[in-house]
């Protein structure tokens, strides 16, 4: 295959210049002194003259984890019924294999659509939509977490007579 060399037309390509300010000279628009006079200097969008910044004028409330909040990557049966066959073990591995996961997050399997072949789920995460659908199809579930534990179930709190009777 041979090169083939084009010629740019007129006005196609331009030759960069150095410009300080172009025809604006001296001080170059940017005033005789101060912090915006400088190089270098990066703009705070939060600077906002003598006016209350904006950030400061909105209420502040509420709390976010969202810096802390484990990912998941959301999964429905819907998609287990159609990318696998039946009896097919599905683990992370096996989504990311097929090319339905990343592998980046956890997998959150949730029980949305239909299920009509039994397969053996090696997630974690499993609802227990999913979990019940599963089984009624005749597969099985594996390494499911156990559901948190509500505050009403809670150990009932210790008080002093319990500890006396406790030997040491």
């Amino acid at each position: 295959m041979a090169f083939v060399s084009l010629p740019a037309y007129s006005g196609a390509t331009k030759v960069k210049k150095r410009r300080r300010g172009h025809v604006h000279g001296r001080y170059n628009g940017r005033g005789l002194k101060g912090e915006k006079s400088r190089g270098g200097r990066t703009h705070l969008p939060l600077l906002e003259g003598g006016q209350m910044p904006l950030v400061r004028r909105l209420p502040k409330r509420g709390f976010t984890n969202r810096r802390f909040a484990e990912k998941c990557d959301i999964l429905n049966l819907s998609v287990l019924d159609s990318k696998f066959d039946a009896g097919a073990e599905i683990s992370v591995e096996a989504l990311v294999k097929k090319g339905i996961v990343k592998g980046k997050n956890k997998v959150k399997l949730l029980g949305n659509g239909k299920l009509t072949k039994n397969f053996k789920v090696l997630l974690e995460n499993i609802s227990e939509g999913a979990a019940k659908k599963i089984t009624e199809a005749g597969g099985s579930v594996a390494n499911q977490k156990k559901a948190a534990q509500k505050k009403s179930e809670k150990a009932p709190p210790v008080n002093a007579s319990s500890l006396a009777s406790v030997p040491k």
